[in-house]
């Protein structure tokens, strides 16, 4: 089971990746992050991610429509899986990781949109999230 720096290692090998960070959407912190930051800045772009992180994961609309997902386990886990923001040139993916941590945190896959797969990167982003362990 990789760590952080494995889990951000492996979000840079994706094709187009040109930054990635594991962010508690709680304090806006970035535990641990890899290549560039949109923007510049490592700190300002964690904050700014965990911003609609936290926008997105407090909101009971985006919650799972079906009787499975009530209950006291499913209420520890935000109600969304990812959120995928885009511009002209680039995809924002942001994956929540479970909460067999605190629940608190996501990955942050910053990817170039002429040379990233989408698709590829949710799947994989999922992959990760589902694996990581935080130590």
């Amino acid at each position: 089971m990789p760590g952080i720096d494995e889990c951000l290692l492996e979000a840079m090998r994706l094709p187009g990746a040109r930054g990635a960070a594991l962010i508690d959407w709680t304090s806006g912190l970035a535990l641990g992050s890899v290549g560039e930051a949109p923007g510049g800045d490592q700190e300002t772009a964690a904050a700014e991610a965990a911003e609609i992180a936290r926008l997105a994961a407090e909101q009971h609309a985006f919650a799972p429509d079906d009787d499975a997902g009530s209950g006291p386990a499913a209420d520890a886990d935000p109600p969304v899986e990812d959120l995928i923001v885009s511009n002209r040139d680039s995809y924002h993916v942001l994956r929540f990781v479970g909460a067999t941590f605190d629940g608190s945190v996501f990955l942050h896959l910053w990817l170039a949109r002429a040379e990233g797969n989408l698709a590829m990167a949710r799947i994989r982003l999922g992959e990760m999230a589902e694996r990581l362990v935080l130590a």
